[in-house]
């Protein structure tokens, strides 16, 4: 049990310095380059696009699964 508290103090530990060291970062330098909402809106158009795609082949595939088996 007491190794239990000991790695629990040291992660504990660990995480607040990692905590303190990303404060003292965004302080430092408070622009992030943060991404634009049209590199969302493109990326999501993208996504959704490929998605439509893959689902219609699916579709036309489950489709005439049996007439192409004989291809």
């Amino acid at each position: 049990m007491k190794y239990t508290v000991a790695h629990a103090c040291r992660a504990v530990l660990a995480l607040s310095t990692r905590l303190e060291e990303c404060l003292a970062e965004v302080q430092r330098r408070p622009d992030r380059g943060d991404i634009s909402i049209t590199t969302v809106i493109i990326w999501v158009a993208a996504v959704t696009g490929a998605l439509l795609i893959a689902g219609t082949i699916a579709v036309v595939i489950a489709k005439y699964n049996g007439n192409l088996s004989g291809i």
